[in-house]
């Protein structure tokens, strides 16, 4: 089957379907894709062609002498790619010696008609007559067949009827290409302010537009007429318009457009301000949507068909659709995809792909998510799980006689362990320490070897390079590889032999410094399997702890001291190691990323809790994987200097630490950014010692002014832009984690032809190509960025859903301390230490009336104006009353639920008293603190059951599905101080507006 261009743009979620195999996508449909329906449909469809489980080709026919066909004069562009598709379509069966058929499926009837009987063998039939025919039973297909043929006849209609432009034209693309060329005209990407979305909208500067403008900031974009037609995402050429139109942004705090009339603010210095005038690259992916309810559907008429639905993205515009089952869909959430925008109508037009769930429901709310963040979880197929070794009682898994004779065997001369979170099962880093015969000092870090088991190019390796990461969220995770190698054969688990690739440095015996270093694949068989507590517990002397560690249960006295005491000296010299190194280091930065990390078992029972004060071990473990990460780094750099995978991060603007300087200067503390050094030192002298909260906030504040560090590759730039400011590294790459990491499974393969060159011997390895390994360093770090997206949202939905049920004036819970981190002209920024959450509250309602706290500090509102400072809002009625909040005061806030049928729910905050939450005990509040989060998943959780069975819902296949997509097992601590360290976290005020 060869699709028509039109037939590949508008049916491409059907081709997608596993059903539909061996497809021939020509080369002509494929450019069409790419200059008409934007990046992301292109790049789906590279994907597919990539998916061997679809065996689908693409053939280039405008590069064939046979397929060719120049586009004769007055011949529209549309009439010739049909034209050349066929034309490829008859060579290729006179090419199969006419002996296999060819359909070639097309919308364009007058083709049809024109080629339908032209050439015996070749059928030109409709793209409805080709499922009807030959995919009768293939439902899903027809139906959203259906719905696009519908949405495009109406769509039709609409044009033939209607001639007045609601929007320019865009101008044609070489006269966008010559605008950019010559300066007049600036590309880049549209972000629209969520808190906005109608109004707001900039334009982030891309390639030469960022360097030839002469522009230092975005470019706002204000109104829907201004950004003509463009959505979130697209890449789009602006013109700015003259200097006296320029508009500033707003300052205020706001939950919607109309809160910026109602507070009267003005809006911030002017900046410059332009106008979309055409569109590059359309961003247009899956959206999920919400009906209009039951009254707006009666009231638009019982026959109407064409709704409008909200998504919940609040950035995207409604969208119009064709259906007639609005009534029947207004409780769920519903996926729906844009297929286009006339300059004639007001809201893009579109058409329904399929129902996620019940609106509120948590499979439905988790679901949302996933397709928001463009996050495909399908089971494993059967092909990538025949590729898999077997491991069961009856056929255990062993060690080859081969595999014993090229690695080196660490098994009896090295004591080997891991040092995780309880219950963790994805060990995937070891350690070991040991004296040498020199009276020197060995540190070995340990990895499981997936590439052993991962093989370049095969079913499984193409499904984890999709997936590119684990995706962890609130109460369940998405592995990037099956649980045969993610929680069996490529865990580092005690007591069994296992592969690992492993880092050996030889350590000078008193000052640690290195003097040699040795990469191999080895065999490990780990000793120990400690829990981060036991190993802090050892290296503070305690030893009762030595009863909750297995391996000592069943030891006689003798034997249990001798190795109680091997292991002692190992786990503390560790930890002087790691401090050596982390001195080394100068100006690495310790920033505080996001507070809960929720982690639950398979009941959906939290399992592990990210301490709030990292033990001294877990820095230990850290700095021995950042040392490992830096020295591979090194490694594959040397080997191939252009075509290794590494990580950077570059320093940031120095304008963007203007709020932290402003915040620091508030407590007296001076906050130099000049280098990260200055930068490290400063975090570590800015302590109030009676509010330890407010370094965590300032360094908060230092992680949101950062940029992403993000993954690349070396031939694409220059050698100074390898640094890695946040770690203090000159380079640095990912390493230690290729169970749950893409980027390390590249590193590792990297690394073993490294070590083959070195031996002068063939590398088994299939390497990327510069080219080939950057557009894989997009697609990872576009992964990353919808991880971190789709853990925050979730995390988000569980307390929405905690708070939601409770009642805010009786329930304790709902009142809590909040110490404030920013002002804004008409609120306040707040930070609730007791369960992570930041939100705004705000000191001037939608009524004009502003806050007032009176003698007994409870507050309420009453008319007055609000008058902001540099560090403080002052809140004054119409008689006389006035109250200040200044930067970190200590309040009191009331926490409920914003519900929202269409979107995500929110937290509310609302400020109740002008003074700190009084808690009886301080100390009895942080401990009572851990329970309630514990709480909080428990009581959600709970409550989902219980409305299940109170629906008589059968969960048996919910339960089924869950063993077979996600687990919850613990995490290794080690991921999450690396995040922070990589900087690669949310700049958590982006959902506040600011």
């Amino acid at each position: 089957m060869i699709p028509d261009w039109k037939i590949v743009q508008d049916y491409f979620e059907i081709l997608e379907f596993p059903e539909l195999k061996g497809i021939i996508f020509m080369q002509t449909a494929c450019q069409a894709v790419q200059h008409q329906r934007g990046r992301r449909q292109y790049n789906k469809l590279r994907n597919l062609l990539k998916d061997a489980r679809h065996d689908c080709i693409l053939f280039a026919n405008e590069f064939q002498q046979y397929c060719y066909l120049p586009r004769e004069q007055g011949e529209s562009m549309e009439k010739w790619q049909t034209r050349s598709i066929y034309n490829a379509a008859v060579w290729y069966y006179h090419h199969c010696q006419d002996r296999m058929p060819i359909i070639m499926v097309t919308e364009d009837e007058e083709a049809v008609q024109q080629y339908g009987g032209e050439t015996g063998g070749v059928f030109v039939i409709s793209f409805k007559n080709y499922l009807d025919n030959f995919w009768p039973d293939l439902k899903a297909a027809h139906e959203l067949c259906h719905s696009i043929l519908q949405s495009r006849r109406e769509r039709e209609s609409e044009s033939q009827e209607s001639h007045r432009k609601e929007y320019p034209e865009h101008l044609p693309l070489e006269v966008l290409e010559a605008g950019i060329k010559s300066g007049r005209y600036i590309q880049g990407i549209l972000k629209v302010n969520k808190h906005r979305a109608q109004i707001e909208a900039f334009v982030r500067l891309q390639g030469a537009s960022s360097k030839d403008s002469g522009l230092v900031s975005d470019i706002l974009i204000h109104g829907m007429k201004a950004r003509n037609r463009s959505i979130h995402g697209d890449m789009v050429v602006v013109e700015l318009l003259p200097k006296n139109e320029w508009k500033g942004r707003t300052a205020a705090l706001c939950e919607n457009d109309s809160d910026d009339k109602a507070s009267g603010e003005s809006p911030s210095e002017p900046m410059p301000t332009g106008r979309v005038v055409g569109i590059l690259q359309k961003n247009w992916r899956d959206y999920v949507v919400t009906f209009p309810s039951k009254e707006e559907v009666q009231s638009q008429g019982k026959n109407a068909q064409k709704i409008l639905v909200t998504p919940w993205d609040y950035r995207i515009p409604k969208i119009r659709i064709s259906t007639q089952q609005a009534e029947a869909l207004q409780d769920f959430r519903v996926v729906v995809r844009i297929d286009s925008w006339e300059s004639t109508s007001v809201y893009p037009n579109g058409h329904f792909v399929r129902v996620l769930g019940r609106i509120g429901d948590l499979e439905g709310e988790i679901a949302t998510i996933l397709v928001e963040n463009s996050i495909s979880v399908a089971p494993f197929s059967e092909a990538q799980m025949c590729e898999m070794p077997v491991n069961t009682p009856e056929n255990p898994w062993k060690v080859s006689p081969e595999e014993e004779q090229e690695r080196k065997d660490l098994r009896k001369t090295h004591l080997v362990f891991s040092i995780d979170p309880k219950g963790c099962e994805d060990v995937d880093d070891t350690l070991s320490v040991r004296t040498l015969n020199n009276g020197n000092l060995e540190l070995g870090v340990h990895i499981a070897d997936v590439t052993h088991f991962v093989a370049p190019n095969s079913y499984l390796d193409i499904e984890a390079r999709t997936r590119a990461t684990t995706y962890y969220l609130a109460d369940r995770r998405y592995d990037m590889l099956p649980s045969i190698l993610s929680a069996d054969l490529c865990s580092l688990l005690g007591g069994v032999d296992r592969y690992a690739v492993s880092v050996m440095w030889e350590l000078d015996k008193t000052s640690y410094e290195i003097k040699k270093v040795w990469y191999g694949r080895t065999i490990i068989r780990s000793a120990y399997k400690l829990f981060y507590e036991a190993a802090q517990e050892l290296l503070d002397g305690n030893f009762n702890i030595v009863d909750d560690i297995p391996e000592f249960r069943d030891l006689n006295e003798k034997s249990r001291q001798a190795k109680l005491e091997e292991l002692v000296w190992a786990v503390g010299k560790l930890t002087d190691i790691a401090r050596h190194v982390r001195a080394k280091r100068h100006g690495a930065l310790e920033l505080e990323g996001v507070e809960v990390r929720v982690q639950l078992d398979e009941k959906k029972n939290i399992c592990d809790l990210i301490p709030k004060q990292p033990l001294e071990v877990h820095e230990t473990v850290a700095e021995c994987m950042i040392l490992a990460n830096h020295w591979v780094a090194k490694k594959i750099w040397e080997s191939f200097p252009h075509q290794a995978l590494l990580r950077q991060h570059p320093p940031p603007h120095q304008e963007f630490f203007s709020e932290l300087r402003e915040c620091a200067k508030a407590k007296g503390f001076f906050i130099d950014t000049r280098s990260n050094k200055t930068l490290a030192d400063s975090l570590d002298n800015a302590n109030d010692p009676n509010d330890p909260i407010v370094n965590r906030l300032l360094r908060s504040m230092a992680t949101q002014a950062m940029s992403n560090a993000l993954y690349f590759s070396t031939g694409s730039c220059a050698e100074e832009e390898f640094r890695h400011y946040g770690l203090a590294l000159d380079k640095y790459t990912h390493f230690t984690s290729p169970i749950r990491r893409y980027s390390d499974i590249i590193v590792h393969r990297l690394l073993m032809a490294a070590i083959s060159k070195d031996k002068k011997m063939e590398s088994k390895e299939n390497l990327f190509s510069n080219k080939d390994l950057e557009e894989l360093c997009r697609h990872i770090n576009n992964r990353n960025r919808a991880a971190q997206h789709s853990q925050k949202q979730s995390t988000e939905l569980f307390q929405c859903m905690y708070f939601k049920d409770k009642d805010q004036e009786t329930e304790d819970r709902c009142i809590s301390d909040g110490i404030i981190y920013s002002v804004r002209t008409n609120g306040v920024l707040v930070f609730i230490p007791r369960f992570g959450i930041k939100g705004a509250a705000y000191l001037k309602n939608k009524d004009g009336l502003v806050i007032s706290c009176g003698p007994d500090s409870r507050s309420e509102w009453k008319p007055g104006s609000l008058q902001r400072f540099q560090n403080k809002i002052t809140s004054t009625t119409t008689g006389g009353e006035s109250v200040t909040f200044h930067l970190f005061d200590h309040i009191t806030v009331r926490i409920s639920v914003q519900a929202s049928r269409c979107h995500s729910d929110t937290i509310r905050l609302e400020i109740i008293s002008n003074k700190p939450y009084m808690t009886p005990d301080t100390e009895l509040f942080h401990q009572s603190s851990l329970l309630l989060k514990s709480d909080l998943v428990k009581e959600v959780t709970r409550s989902v059951e219980e409305a299940q069975l109170a629906q008589e819902v059968k969960v048996n296949v919910i339960q089924e599905d869950y063993q077979k997509y996600c687990q919850t097992k613990g995490r290794s601590l080690y991921t999450l101080l690396e995040e922070i360290r990589d900087l690669a976290l949310l700049d958590v005020s982006d959902s506040h507006g600011i």
